[in-house]
C-alpha cells in the first residue's frame, strides 16, 4: 500500500508487471465472496492519461486465498461481474442520499 496518497490508495501490480494506483471507494460481502471497488488514479497533467480518462471506470475486484494469502483478482464471469457493479452502484447510490 502506498503511504504517500493515504491509506485509501493502493499500487498494485498487474501480470506485466506494470504497477496501478487504485483509489478505494468502497467494499461488500456476496456469496461469501467479499468485493472491493475503485478509481483508477488519474495523474493530472499526463497527456497518456488525459486522453485515455474516458476508458476508466469502477474497478471491482474480488478477494480471494492463494497460498494463505489474500490476494485481489478479476472478475472473470460477465454475470457475476454485472450483479456486483449493480450492487455497489444501490450501495454508493444509498450512501449518498
Amino acid at each position: 500500500m502506498s503511504e504517500d496518497f493515504g491509506p485509501n490508495f493502493i499500487t498494485l501490480t498487474d501480470d506485466e508487471g506494470n504497477d496501478v494506483e487504485l483509489e478505494y471507494v468502497d467494499a461488500l460481502e456476496a456469496n461469501g465472496t467479499t468485493y472491493m471497488a475503485f478509481f483508477p488514479v488519474i495523474e493530472e497533467g499526463s497527456e497518456e492519461d488525459e486522453e485515455s480518462e474516458e476508458e476508466y471506470g469502477l474497478i471491482i475486484l474480488k478477494s480471494q486465498m492463494e497460498n494463505g494469502e489474500e490476494m485481489l483478482v478479476t472478475i472473470d464471469d460477465e454475470d457475476e461481474l454485472n450483479a456486483v457493479y449493480d450492487q455497489f452502484m444501490e450501495q454508493i447510490l444509498a450512501d449518498e442520499e
